[in-house]
């Protein structure tokens, strides 16, 4: 059996482990969290290098790639300088393939509720979701963008792709190197409510990004709203009904009642593939085509 281990500076109250099955072969999905600590994730990283066939980087990311363009995140960078056999990767490669169905997904099952509210979408962050960025405006919402609102704490709404691209070369190369804690929350932090900005998530129909960063940030009125996200646990999925979403969409798969993140689930493909290494754009494009992977949906209220 094939094993694929995800391990993450996230709170270890998000800990699971499942089993399925890709193209006919058997998998073992385990997420391990050390509730922020970056040294813990690095030895556990290095205690399992060799013995599994794949690794996932959780709660944070080796770098962003925005529109073919990467900028490593030099902070995160140490947590996975042990490793020496096992391929390592933190879920770019589907958040720039799978994501982009997400758009199309929900206009083929939710466009006359979507033409009603209104075509508008809150993307939590445009850079490090490019295929969610790309997603969206390719299907022609109008889009707003998070990354100063929620990354930077700044009141300036992007709003196209050119902008993001532009703040982008103008602020990754210094934000990449400040401590990763500083622009994501990690480990307990990740389930503290800090709800800001609250008339961009009021204009929009559509919300959709990291579930970390939507839970922290939303209002508690969200009513009638459409989430797009993934790593949701069934706790995720009864804070969104509780605070009135209607809809929820997963990216990545449903198993055993929540969804992993793209790490895992990149990590997983990984380790299928059994080419001991980090594929291409093109050849996950390729396996995801073979899994026809789908976006999922769950009417909420």
């Amino acid at each position: 059996m094939k094993r694929a281990v995800s391990i993450s500076i996230g709170s270890s109250k998000r800990d699971k482990a499942v089993e399925m099955t890709l193209l006919g072969e058997k998998i073992s999905l385990e997420r391990i969290g050390t509730d922020g600590d970056m040294e813990a994730a690095a030895l556990k990283y290095k205690e399992l290098d060799g013995t599994v066939d794949a690794f996932g980087v959780g709660g944070g990311d080796l770098g962003i790639l925005v529109d073919g363009k990467w900028y490593e995140f030099h902070s995160v960078k140490p947590m996975v300088r042990f490793i020496k056999q096992t391929p390592v990767v933190d879920g770019s490669g589907l958040r720039n393939t799978l994501e982009n169905k997400a758009a199309p997904f929900i206009l083929e099952k939710l466009g006359d509720y979507i033409h009603k509210m209104g075509k508008t979408a809150l993307i939590m962050t445009g850079a490090d979701r490019w295929g969610l960025t790309r997603s969206f405006l390719d299907a022609g919402f109008k889009c707003t963008f998070g990354d100063m609102l929620f990354s930077l704490d700044l009141p300036i709404p992007l709003h196209t792709d050119k902008q993001i691209k532009f703040v982008a070369a103008l602020l990754l190369p210094l934000a990449t190197r400040l401590p990763f804690e500083w622009i994501y929350p990690v480990g307990e932090k990740q389930e503290e409510r800090k709800p800001k900005f609250s008339k961009y998530f009021y204009q929009a129909t559509v919300v959709a990004g990291d579930c970390h960063y939507i839970k922290r940030y939303m209002p508690e009125d969200m009513k009638g709203k459409i989430v797009v996200t993934n790593t949701t646990t069934p706790e995720d999925t009864e804070l969104f009904r509780k605070v009135g979403i209607k809809y929820l969409v997963t990216t990545t798969p449903v198993l055993e009642g929540r969804s992993f993140g793209t790490n895992m689930m990149e990590a997983a493909l990984v380790a299928v593939s059994g080419k001991g290494r980090p594929l291409t754009l093109a050849e996950y494009s390729e396996l995801l085509e073979k899994f026809d992977f789908q976006p999922q949906l769950q009417e909420l209220n």
